[in-house]
């Protein structure tokens, strides 16, 4: 195999090493950790005191992150559906059934109940807020649905089109946390009521990774990534989620995941990338002050550790070492008798 390359496995913190000569059981001297040698390696690299981070990169999706599913039940018919890619905010309709208009309200808590005059609890409070919002007032905002709420909801069905009730019923009502994009239509028109009617997102571009359960040290909610673009251009997010329940692969050979969603600094710069493959650099450790070596410096030892050869004044010795963080083609090592600026072998 011509050249050399190194794999670091960023959970166990090993390293898989291959090309010819570059780690070879007893190469320089084995066992003899001080032996000195004729011949010198085909070249050589400066011990450095540095800086380095922990990274790993990983796939990802571009994308408007998760969808969720609006379902319908009860009577009537289907007569007007949003398209793909709309965007819907607080009191527009999400669909219309037999011509009346089904709004959108942001909250947590689905309508579950019907809320009429005497009704309280914490969905009361969440849609008189929603009414309030709409601009209808004359009401206190609290979590007792009176008479005066009732009245302002008699204000807003009639601005609706709908029969002015001053009561909210399961179902005249759709709840997300925040504006929504139409993800995909799960009904069609003259569908009768019963089933899943569309899908829709959150507005804003996220990236998504299903993330090696063996990386999840590498993410941490509000750690900076790096994105790269199938552009090439790159752009700057941070972690808004990590998934605290594994999924397993769907075979033996896929690992299981954890799911990371990342916030995306701006919009702007993504072009129209809707459901497209990115690179992600995670970032995690910084290790600062420390003495590393390219990778091909380490030589494998029989008993399971490394070692480098330090090559000085025209004398090759082999020096045990202890490594730390692999990453960007360096390794942090330490030893005894290591020092800055000291030449060590690697290959040419």
């Amino acid at each position: 195999m011509p050249g050399a390359r190194a794999v670091a496995l960023g959970a166990a913190g090993v390293v898989v090493v291959c090309g010819a000569g570059l780690a070879t059981v007893g190469l320089g001297g084995g066992d003899d950790k001080a032996a000195a040698h004729s011949s010198l390696p085909p070249a050589v690299a400066p011990i450095e005191r540095t800086t380095l981070v922990e990274t790993q990169d990983v796939d990802g999706t571009l994308g408007y992150g998760g969808d969720r599913t609006v379902s319908a039940a009860g009577r009537g018919v289907v007569t007007w559906l949003p398209g793909a890619g709309t965007v819907v905010s607080r009191g527009r309709p999400m669909y219309r059934v037999d011509n009346r208009p089904v709004p959108l309200l942001y909250g947590k808590l689905p309508i579950y109940r019907t809320l009429s005059g005497g009704t309280e609890g914490t969905d009361v409070l969440q849609f008189e807020r929603n009414l309030r919002a709409l601009g209808y007032t004359g009401f206190t905002v609290d979590k007792t649905y009176n008479a005066a709420t009732a009245a302002a909801v008699k204000r807003w069905q009639d601005a609706l089109g709908v029969e002015e009730t001053g009561t909210i019923r399961p179902g005249e009502a759709v709840i997300a946390s925040g504006r929504v994009r139409v993800a995909a239509r799960k009904a069609s028109l003259g569908d009768r009521l019963g089933g899943p009617v569309l899908t829709y997102t959150g507005t804003t571009r996220v990236v998504t990774v299903d993330l090696d359960v063996q990386y999840q040290r590498l993410a941490r909610k509000g750690g900076a990534v790096e994105i790269e673009l199938p552009s090439g251009d790159t752009v700057k997010g941070k972690i808004s989620s990590v998934g605290k329940v594994a999924a397993e692969g769907r075979d033996d050979d896929q690992p299981a995941t954890v799911e990371v969603e990342i916030a995306l600094g701006s919009q702007k710069s993504l072009g129209s990338y809707d459901q497209a493959p990115v690179e992600v650099r995670l970032t995690a450790n910084r290790h600062p002050d420390v003495l590393a070596v390219p990778v091909g410096a380490l030589l494998a030892q029989g008993d399971g550790g490394y070692a480098v050869q330090v090559v000085d004044d025209g004398r090759v010795r082999t020096v045990p070492v202890e490594t730390g963080v692999f990453t960007e083609g360096q390794v942090e090592i330490s030893g005894s008798g290591l020092a800055e600026g000291m030449k060590v072998g690697v290959p040419s």
